[in-house]
């Protein structure tokens, strides 16, 4: 069976070849406008109408087809080249902020004497329990069980499981981790230990000791692991008990931890004096 399109080209044909042999005979001179001529052109006149139109139709369908084509080919191309500049453009600012990123931290490591490598946050612990990071160094790139990690903004976490080329760290937030420190403006001592949600406890602070919300906490360097004078948090709250040794303090971390991406690894710690 012949298909559509193909019976529209034979009926093209067929109504361009009768609309030929019509005028044709309509231009004999013996076709006059009395008589048979009169009665000819009668006949011919609508027929030949008829094909001009369904010729006229044709063309216009298929012009409007081949533009209706070109049209959605640009239409293609235009929507291919919005796609690439966003592309782009997205590209783009995601180098700009971690350029931004990568210049805090050089900057940052000239502040500290020990030997610092960075290394990129690739997997976080999925479990509501445990706080930690995977990052991209390990064993090979001079990474060991134990050392600290660090950000510009404060302290991060510890390495507590070394592979070849992989690292995990366990971030002071967790319940498990420990961060000996003090509060800047009173030397008042304690130990950051992680609580719920993003903050911490800095237990052990003797009720004597002063201490307010809004007191920046850093770490005393007293526990070997992280350099001394690195931020830790801020004091969120306060409370003095009636009875008993310690006040219970709450620090929020100057760390944003759902945003860590870079962090910097010391690798060579050691006591020093400030």
């Amino acid at each position: 069976m012949l298909s559509k399109k193909m019976v529209m080209i034979i009926g093209v044909i067929v109504l361009i070849a009768v609309n030929i042999i019509v005028l044709s005979v309509s231009n004999r001179r013996y076709l006059s406008y009395y008589g048979p001529g009169r009665i000819a052109i009668s006949l011919i006149a609508p027929f030949q109408e008829a094909v001009s139109r369904s010729i006229r139709f044709v063309r216009d369908i298929w012009g409007h087809y081949f533009f209706l084509v070109k049209v959605a080919q640009e239409n293609d191309n235009y929507k291919r080249a919005l796609s690439h500049a966003v592309e782009k453009d997205n590209l783009y600012k995601e180098l700009k902020l971690s350029n931004i990123r990568l210049r805090s931290s050089l900057n940052f490591r000239k502040t500290i004497p020990d030997k610092v490598i960075a290394a990129e946050v690739i997997g976080k612990d999925p479990s509501p329990w445990f706080k930690s990071i995977m990052i991209d160094k390990g064993k090979n790139d001079g990474v060991k069980k134990g050392v600290a990690v660090v950000i510009p903004e404060g302290i991060a976490g510890q390495v507590t499981e070394v592979s070849t080329h992989y690292s995990k760290v366990l971030l002071i937030i967790d319940h498990n981790s420990a961060v000996d420190a003090l509060v800047q403006r009173t030397r008042a001592r304690g130990i950051i230990k992680g609580g719920s949600a993003d903050r911490c406890l800095f237990k052990y602070v003797l009720c004597k000791s002063d201490v307010a919300v809004g007191d920046t906490v850093v770490s005393s360097g007293l526990d070997g692991v992280f350099p001394k004078g690195l931020p830790v948090g801020h004091v969120s709250g306060v409370i003095r008990p009636n009875s008993g040794i310690f006040q219970e303090v709450s620090v929020t971390p100057y760390v944003d931890f759902e945003k860590l991406e870079e962090v910097l690894v010391v690798l060579n710690h050691k006591k020093h004096k400030f």
